[in-house]
């Protein structure tokens, strides 16, 4: 399966590439312009003691005197553990020093110091050379003072500046990389906040979104309320179309049973008596079939957005029983109830509820022999058990499970008109309020026993 990608990831990484490039550079800048400070230092210190020596030049009867001042090597000295080498020449030759230390290619002007780097003696070291004429002005006689001095000072500074650049430099990426993260999740905060204003909503709450986002987000906002809108719409006229269907096919299909009840009393023969009984028992299949996917239509809807009203689960199965109770008489059925005396109380949808218990019942009805009992039950201890006993062919050996399933029949149901839908909208009902159905055989005998169970 191809990963999904992750606004927030690609935000992180373009942000910590950005930030490891900023550290790079800064690396580089600050090695660069510390060691050019580094340099300008020693350059310094160097043209300050090659001064001091030539500022020690003296002329005594027309010759070149150096009185060399300890200070102006010290200073070079005290800084480091390098070597210091010096000249001093003149066009005579070399007055003290080291005779080999190179002069500057080109004589440096007068009273401006000329740098240069070079090897000497297999180390490089860093040369400063000064000018400075000595004599009267008809014998004058230009000295040139050469000091240098080996670059190990140089090359450790270096090594600390580039150590402590490097250390400053990933400090500054993990912490650049740490706010790179932050920033990414508050970038990403008000896509977060939409989902979570969303997603706690619940199924069927449509409504326009009206959370503040910013701009970038707006057109994505407006989509989506365009969206609910037609969305909304289309669930409407569904539900309409629903209750409406519901009416249309109803009254129709009742309005043929009973003429087919009239036209089935006054007829004699017996084949016409029989082809209005199997148009009879047609209508009622087709009735019962289509009545039963509009309940469970019904409850597809309402599941989504279930009621949450004060019930009286007793007297919602009295009422119940009191509608079934004509259907049950016409087959001198018994319809028992054993109920608590005192009210039991459930938040719920009570037309689902009532839907659910109403297919039970209906079903025990359908599937029970003449002359036989019906025992609907309330009973509650840890949870609320709404229980529908009868004496039919119960469920044999079937798979229970099986028969929640939409449409599906147990196999000794052949000749009892239904759809299948019964136990399936009774399952679905008791699913939404956080309950269970339980199909079991008669404890008493032969029959079913069907309970709804929802929680306290």
């Amino acid at each position: 399966m191809t990963p999904r990608p992750s606004i927030r990831r690609r935000l992180f990484v373009q942000l910590g590439c950005v930030a490891a490039l900023l550290s790079l550079a800064f690396i580089l800048v600050v090695r660069e312009v510390a060691e050019r400070a580094a340099v300008g230092t020693q350059d310094g210190i160097l043209g300050a003691s090659a001064i001091a020596i030539a500022d020690s030049l003296r002329s005594v009867n027309g010759e070149v005197t150096l009185d060399l001042p300890y200070s102006a090597l010290s200073m070079l000295g005290s800084t480091n553990q390098d070597r210091v080498f010096y000249r001093i020449a003149t066009a005579q030759g070399t007055l003290t020093g080291y005779d080999d230390l190179p002069l500057p290619a080109a004589p440096p002007h007068l009273d401006q110091p000329a740098f240069t780097t070079l090897v000497y003696r297999g180390e490089e070291v860093r040369a400063v050379s000064v000018v400075r004429p000595i004599g009267p002005a008809s014998n004058t006689t230009n000295v040139i003072v050469t000091v240098a001095q080996t670059r190990h000072g140089l090359a450790k500074i270096s090594r600390q500046i580039t150590a402590t650049a490097t250390g400053v430099g990933i400090g500054f990426f993990l912490l650049a990389t740490a706010l790179s993260l932050l920033a990414a999740r508050a970038a990403l905060d008000p896509i977060t906040r939409l989902t979570d204003t969303i997603t706690r909503r619940g199924p069927n709450d449509l409504r326009p979104v009206t959370a503040e986002t910013p701009d970038e987000l707006a057109p994505l906002v407006l989509a989506l309320n365009s969206f609910m809108a037609r969305l909304r719409s289309s669930l409407s006229r569904t539900e309409d179309f629903i209750a409406e269907a519901a009416h249309r096919v109803r009254t129709p299909l009742a309005t043929v049973r009973v003429q087919a009840e009239v036209t089935h009393r006054k007829l004699n023969k017996p084949h016409h008596r029989q082809a209005i009984r199997e148009m009879i028992s047609a209508i009622d299949e087709s009735s019962r079939s289509a009545e039963q996917m509009l309940d469970h239509a019904m409850v597809t809807f309402r599941a989504d957005s279930l009621a949450r009203d004060e019930l009286d689960l007793r007297a919602l199965m009295l009422d119940t029983c009191a509608r079934l109770s004509p259907t049950a008489a016409l087959k001198e059925i018994a319809l028992q109830r054993d109920l608590p005396e005192h009210p039991v109380p459930f938040r719920g949808d009570g037309i689902l509820i009532q839907a659910a218990l109403q297919n039970i019942l209906d079903n025990a009805i359908k599937y029970s022999p003449e002359d036989s009992d019906i025992t609907a039950s309330l009973t509650v201890d840890e949870d609320i058990h709404m229980t529908i006993l009868d004496e039919g062919p119960g469920f044999g050996n079937m798979d229970l499970r099986r028969l929640t399933r939409r449409f599906s029949r147990g196999e000794n149901t052949s000749g009892v008109v239904g759809s299948g839908l019964g136990l399936t909208i009774a399952d679905e009902v008791v699913r939404a309020h956080g309950g269970r159905l339980a199909l079991s055989p008669n404890p008493n005998g032969a029959g079913a026993c069907v309970s709804l169970i929802l929680p306290l």
